[in-house]
């Protein structure tokens, strides 16, 4: 069957991109390879809540109307909401892409059930992909679980004994947060990121960043286009301000990057504080930057309440012996990494990644969705997918009209 476009993948970004196309009444179809926001059903621990409040959660053609505006949603609650955007999508779930490849007049998709044309493709899969885990986790010793988000429920779910958490993103450190109040003993092997006051004079993070223009950045204006660290926040328990000196105050030992394994040991380089104090200056200067524009803000403010942080230092360690310090688990919070491999277009580069700029390619008729940084901190964000979709809809709009795209890639 032949369609205008094909949208590859029935999560936030894909639906986000069906319904731009039908606000303009352009045929297409979305396929997922299994049901609409599966990622949100299966592939979440049992206490996460959405990072960003609910009154931010929007998409084209939706915005949060309950009544908890200020709260955190469950994953349960964003696989119902996207669940519920999908009714009016022409969506084929359980359609798994085999293969797309160019062809005469477009593309020719290659599915677990009938093949598609399409003279364009969206890909909005998405940047979870398949999790990113070092080369050297296979020197780990054998009764060692290994693990990580996607698959990791609850810590009853882990066996008993200590738990090495690797990577300080969100995920990591909401994890490293569960487990040690659980009672669980945990080692952070930490990573770079981004702290932020979860909310300053009564408001949130989020609402902070869109008046600081810090959504409106594009990932152009960083040197070779590599994004930030990550920004690590949580909406657990009404949310709160993420600290790792506060983690380690609760009970939990924070370690360098994690570099190694070898001899029934887990090496680590020694610059835990150079990442803690890299994340705390992050956070002075959100402080800073707040209370400079707090002036020219017409809406009420609560009371400036924002505590300076201590900056007091972890011990540094080298390594830790699996074996004395009871280590039964390891939770590799350690990101992403794209899965093309189905995609037999010259589109990706060696590291695996798509070559594109704001989502379109050398390709011409296709382009790309939902990544992040794809062209500001929002891309990758449920509540910012919408204007990206925009966008490519208006290159498909111009490929109809015969009017070529050229964003220098």
């Amino acid at each position: 069957m032949r369609h205008d476009t094909v949208v590859i993948g029935g999560g936030q970004a894909g639906l986000a991109m069906s319904a731009v196309l039908r606000e303009r009444g352009r045929d297409h179809v979305v396929v997922e390879r299994h049901r609409v926001g599966e990622r949100w059903r299966s592939e979440r621990w049992d206490s996460l809540r959405f990072q960003f409040p609910n009154w931010s959660v929007t998409l084209p053609g939706h915005r949060y109307a309950g009544a908890d505006p200020d709260g955190f949603a469950s994953a349960a609650e964003i696989a119902r909401l996207i669940e519920g955007y999908a009714t009016p999508a022409p969506v084929r779930e359980h359609t798994e892409v085999l293969s797309v490849d160019r062809d005469d007049d477009g593309f020719r998709v290659v599915t677990n059930g009938d093949p598609l044309l399409a003279r364009d493709i969206v890909v909005a899969t998405g940047p979870f992909q398949r999790p990113r885990v070092p080369r050297f986790a296979s020197d780990l010793p054998a009764h060692i679980i290994q693990t990580e988000p996607t698959r990791y429920r609850n810590p009853d779910s882990l066996p008993p004994g200590s738990v090495l958490v690797v990577g300080a993103g969100a995920s990591g450190i909401q994890i490293s947060e569960e487990l040690v109040a659980a009672g669980r003993t945990v080692i952070l092997a930490t990573s770079r990121h981004r702290r932020v006051p979860r909310r300053f004079r009564g408001r949130d993070a989020y609402w902070w960043l869109e008046r600081m223009g810090r959504f409106e950045q594009t990932i152009d204006t960083f040197p070779d286009r590599r994004w930030p660290p990550s920004t690590a926040v949580t909406g657990v328990n009404g949310g709160h301000d993420i600290d790792l000196r506060s983690l380690a105050s609760a009970g939990a030992r924070i370690a360098g990057s994690m570099t190694g394994a070898a001899g029934g040991r887990a090496l680590f380089a020694r610059n835990a504080n150079d990442i803690l104090d890299e994340a705390d200056a992050a956070y002075v200067s959100f402080i800073d930057t707040a209370r400079a524009l707090a002036p020219t803000i017409e809406e009420p403010l609560g009371d400036d309440d924002a505590i300076v942080p201590t900056r007091t230092p972890v011990p540094e360690v080298d390594a830790i012996n699996f074996v004395p310090e009871r280590i039964s688990g390891i939770i590799w919070a350690t990101g992403y990494k794209y899965d093309y491999r189905w995609l037999h277009v010259d589109v990706i580069d060696t590291g695996g990644r798509p070559v594109q700029r704001r989502g379109v390619t050398s390709v011409p008729g296709l382009f790309f969705l939902g990544l992040h940084w794809m062209h500001t901190f929002k891309s990758g964000l449920l509540s910012g997918v919408g204007t990206d979709a925009r966008f490519i809809a208006d290159r498909l709009d111009d490929r109809s009209r015969g009017i070529v795209t050229d964003l220098r890639l």
